[in-house]
Formats: C-alpha cells, sequence, structure tokens
C-alpha cells in the first residue's frame, strides 16, 4: 500500500526545488556580469574558495577538501597560477610538499567576484516587498544553519562552512 508523503516532505521538496531554480538563476544573471576573458570555472572557484578558508595547505589537503584526485587538483591550480590567482611555495614543513596559496590579485578576484554578485542580488531583493525581504531573510538563515549543521556533523568543524568568512 502506497502513502503519499508528509506534507512537511511535500514542503521541504517544493523549496528544495524552488531553490534549484533560484541557483540557475543567479547562475545565469551572474554569468551575465563577468567578463569571460577573466573568469574562473566552476571547479577553479571552488579551489580558491579553499583556499580562503585554508590558505597554505598542500595538494593532498586540497584535494580533501574538495573531494578530488590530486592530478586533477593539480591541473586546476596549473591554470589558476597561469592566471596569477595563486602560487605554489615550498613547504615549511617538507622539502617534498608544495604550499599553495591565493595571491593578491585572487584575494581580489573573490572580492570583485562578490561585489558584482551582490549587486545583482541587491538589485533583485529591493524590487521585492518587505515581508517577502524578511521571510527571505529568515529562510536564508535557517537554511545556512542546517547546512552548517549537516556538515559539521558529517565532516567536523570546518566541513560545514558555506561561504568563506
Amino acid at each position: 500500500m502506497s502513502t503519499s508523503p508528509a506534507p512537511h516532505s511535500r514542503r521541504a521538496t517544493d523549496a528544495a526545488r524552488a531553490a534549484c531554480d533560484v541557483i540557475e538563476m543567479l547562475e545565469i544573471l551572474w554569468e551575465r556580469g563577468r567578463d569571460t576573458a577573466s573568469a574562473v570555472s566552476a571547479s577553479q572557484l571552488r579551489v580558491l574558495y579553499s583556499l580562503e578558508r585554508a590558505d597554505g595547505i598542500n595538494l593532498r589537503t586540497l584535494g580533501d577538501v574538495l573531494g578530488s584526485a590530486p592530478s586533477s587538483v593539480s591541473r586546476l591550480c596549473d591554470r589558476l597560477e597561469a592566471m596569477g590567482l595563486v602560487e605554489r611555495t615550498p613547504s615549511p614543513v617538507s622539502r617534498r610538499e608544495l604550499t599553495i596559496r591565493l595571491t593578491g590579485h585572487g584575494r581580489a578576484y573573490l572580492g570583485e567576484l562578490r561585489a558584482q554578485r551582490e549587486e545583482v542580488l541587491l538589485a533583485a531583493i529591493e524590487a521585492m516587498d518587505p515581508a517577502s525581504r524578511t521571510a527571505l531573510l529568515e529562510g536564508l538563515h535557517g537554511f545556512r544553519e542546517a547546512v552548517e549543521a549537516d556538515g559539521a556533523r558529517n565532516h567536523g568543524p570546518e566541513g560545514g562552512s558555506v561561504r568563506p568568512a
């Protein structure tokens, strides 16, 4: 005998679908405003965000953070280094390892990217009615708390960070 999902499950499913729609819209909006010559891929952006949170880590640790093979991460870092966004230096701990760090240009890139994204979001949010803005703010706070709590349970204290501080 089949039972229908509980009402809260349907609401959660509807919210997840709506969030996916919003994320797709944001991706389109953000891409419109980026200079394609200086744009980095989503994978490269994950590397930059990870280094922003844990600057000066080695390739193996970065691979663990990203859930990727060291060879893939190395290729991503090669491209980012060629763009001047990251640098590799000898590790102070081991002569066999390299430390990967964001450059000043990499930090500036992330700052500019966030400013562009905030500008796009601000325009859309200002067009919302005040009650919808309040509901959005409360919902986003709740969403972040849930993701961070899940990340802390599954990955330890560092695993829950959605956005670098």
